[in-house]
């Protein structure tokens, strides 16, 4: 019963797992593509504001930055899901752990802090101002989509401490003594004959009363 749960938890967790690493591949192929875009508006000769003092396109690097984390973290989750090592489950929910707080951290200053925008730095490709653009026009979407990775994220956590509950598979680890071992060799030594034990030692020799009495014996029988 225990090891059809920890199979069915490390499906669960496998798949759960298999949804953060599909956003964090959608995230890597729209910092790509806005950075082909920004590519193109450069150009041969770049504008003033495209060149070499200009700030770096900070919100494609962090995008992309972000969707690299988000796939090395799914690895970690496959890894630690095959092997329910207690070790690497840790770790995984240490990472999920960690994205929850910053995404709760950003989350808290959009909508606690009035001048958000001055907390971050001036893009000068233009795609944070059309991301806000974006998520203004499709509110209620965006926020069920958010909705909908937090929750993989909780339950990814989750999992993953049942998983940790439940431990590894016994028979990945091998054993620490020879006796767990006898029942498979019993049957092999059923009509196994021990052979006799020797004994090195002085020779042992008969009494004096009985070699005289052997001796008595052999002069009558004359």
């Amino acid at each position: 019963m225990t090891r059809m749960a920890r199979s069915c938890m490390q499906s669960l967790l496998k798949v759960v797992n298999s949804a953060i690493g599909m956003v964090g591949i959608a995230m890597i192929l729209y910092a790509l593509w806005m950075f082909r875009v920004w590519h193109k508006q450069m150009g041969p000769t770049p504008p003033p504001f495209f060149g070499p003092d200009a700030p770096a396109p900070w919100f494609i690097y962090s995008t992309l930055g972000l969707g690299i984390t988000l796939c090395v973290v799914t690895c970690s989750g496959h890894i630690a899901a095959e092997t329910a090592s207690g070790c690497c489950l840790y770790i995984y929910m240490v990472f999920v752990f960690l994205l929850l707080m910053i995404e709760a951290a950003v989350t808290v200053d959009v909508f606690l802090n009035r001048n958000w925008e001055e907390d971050f730095p001036e893009d000068t490709t233009g795609n944070f101002d059309e991301l806000k653009h974006f998520l203004k026009e499709n509110f209620d979407i965006c926020k069920w989509v958010g909705l909908s990775v937090v929750t993989v994220q909780a339950v990814s956590i989750l999992l993953a401490m049942i998983l940790k509950a439940l431990g590894p598979h016994p028979e990945r680890y091998h054993y620490e003594s020879d006796d767990d071992y006898i029942p498979d060799r019993v049957p092999l030594l059923k009509n196994y004959v021990p052979s006799p034990s020797y004994v090195v030692g002085d020779p042992v020799y008969g009494s004096k009363n009985d070699a005289w009495n052997i001796r008595i014996n052999s002069k009558a029988s004359r």
